[in-house]
């Protein structure tokens, strides 16, 4: 054998042995990466299992007020109005909701019916928190004609004399669409009717720790 040859078979067989000892670890860098696109293909998106939270709840009820009240702080109004549209109709969906399962468990278990009882009180609450603050962007818009049936299912779900309520009568008044403020009756003072109520459709205001008449059902509402 020629030298030239000899030379030329040595240098293939140490390209070939150089060959073999990369290919393990080429073969571990390939495994581990496949290992690693199966364990991140294996694991949950916390992001889509956060996003696919039911909008039917008190919680999505809470991030679409906060979502309203971001949108406010950034003066885009229009969406602060579908934020709080849609807030508004989720809240009194669950009203709605818990109303009739107080009413189912009426009389059958006192704890179940409790329990509903204040959870109707609470979203219905939340309702018309959503109500008010859904007029006063109607007010800031220049649009008191929106504000109006607003307010009005306020004073009539709570009552004309204290908190939401006495709030959303005084709007009223600013507004002009009344002109008689609310005067509370001193302590003893013994209050009549009006000689001729005027006929009205509306339910009478709760009382004190009474579920309210939930409004109609709304369509559902879009995230």
């Amino acid at each position: 054998m020629s030298k030239q040859n000899i030379v030329r078979y040595s240098t293939h067989y140490l390209l070939f042995m150089l060959l073999l000892l990369g290919l393990p670890g080429k073969l571990q860098a390939q495994s581990t990466e496949d290992a690693s696109t199966t364990e991140a293909q294996s694991q949950p998106d916390s992001t889509s299992t956060n996003q696919s939270v039911s909008i039917l709840s008190i919680e999505g009820g809470k991030k679409l007020m906060m979502e309203a009240d971001q949108a406010i702080e950034a003066q885009q109004y229009d969406l602060a109005v579908e934020k709080l549209q849609n807030a508004r109709q989720v809240y009194n969906q669950l009203s709605n909701f818990y109303l009739q399962l107080f009413n189912s468990f009426t009389g059958l278990d006192n704890a179940a019916a409790e329990a509903n009882r204040k959870k109707a009180l609470d979203t219905s609450l939340e309702r018309d928190k959503a109500t008010y603050q859904l007029a006063l962007v109607h007010r800031s818009q220049n649009k008191s004609e929106l504000s109006i049936p607003l307010l009005i299912q306020i004073v009539t779900s709570q009552t004309p004399g204290i908190g939401l309520g006495k709030k959303a009568y005084e709007q009223l008044l600013e507004i002009g669409f009344v002109d008689t403020p609310y005067t509370p009756p001193k302590p003893g003072t013994v209050t009549s009717p009006p000689a001729e109520a005027p006929p009205s459709q509306n339910p009478q205001p709760p009382a004190e720790g009474q579920v309210p008449s939930p409004e109609p059902a709304p369509a559902a509402p879009t995230p």
